[in-house]
Order: structure tokens, then C-alpha cells, then sequence
């Protein structure tokens, strides 16, 4: 009897097909954050940065998302709330001493935040 042999051209396009489907479930578990922890939110960002500046206390009451990346809200650490602006290497409060910096960055990334709708008819009963 003889024994049965395996040809090399077959046995390379076997170990070939295997490296081409370990490679696409690899590409899909990576695509899809599979592996990874993946970046966080930006609201996630936000309340780690203020529990970072603030303290552990730091309670996000409010945010929306504003332009490149930064989100503007509000967030009370046991007091009245403050507003924050977060940017993904920097947050500010209003209760900082740069006051005008923060006015500034709150307009450019954050236009709406502020603005409240005008009444129509000129407000309640009387």
C-alpha cells in the first residue's frame, strides 16, 4: 500500500484560504471594537474630565454637543449648577478665572447654547 500525500500546491492554497479568513475576522472584530475599549463619548468625556477638575461629587445635569468635537452643560458639584465647556484636551468653567476666554469659546463652539426662544403674543394670561 502505499501512502496517501498531500501536494504541496494544494497544501499552500489550504494554509493561503486559512491566513485570508483569520485575516477578514480579524479586520471584523477590530472594525467593529471587538478587541479594543474604542474611544468614549463625548458626554463620557465630559464627566470624566469634570470628575477629574471638580471631584469624584461632580454631577452632569445637561449637555449638548457642540461644534469640533466640544460639548457645553451644566454640572453641580453639591452647589448651584455651572456651566462647562468640554473639548477633548481641555474643559472650562464659567467659574474660571478666564472669564473672557470662556465667554469666547462658548460663542464659537457652543453658538446656541445660551439662546432662548422668543415668546409669540407677548407672554402668559393676566
Amino acid at each position: 500500500m502505499t501512502t496517501r500525500r498531500i501536494r504541496t500546491e494544494r497544501l499552500i492554497a489550504l494554509l493561503g484560504g486559512a491566513v485570508l479568513i483569520l485575516g477578514v475576522l480579524l479586520f471584523w472584530l477590530v472594525t467593529r471594537d471587538g478587541l479594543g475599549g474604542g474611544e468614549p463619548s463625548a458626554e463620557e468625556r465630559a464627566r470624566d474630565q469634570l470628575r477629574e477638575h471638580i471631584g469624584p461629587g461632580a454631577v452632569v445635569r445637561y449637555t449638548e454637543t457642540g461644534h469640533r468635537r466640544a460639548v457645553c452643560g451644566y454640572v453641580s458639584n453639591g452647589g448651584d449648577p455651572v456651566i462647562f465647556i468640554s473639548r477633548p484636551n481641555r474643559i472650562l468653567l464659567e467659574t474660571d478665572p478666564l472669564k473672557a476666554e470662556f465667554d469666547e469659546m462658548l460663542r464659537d463652539v457652543c453658538p446656541g447654547f445660551l439662546t432662548r426662544p422668543t415668546r409669540a403674543g407677548g407672554g402668559g394670561r393676566r
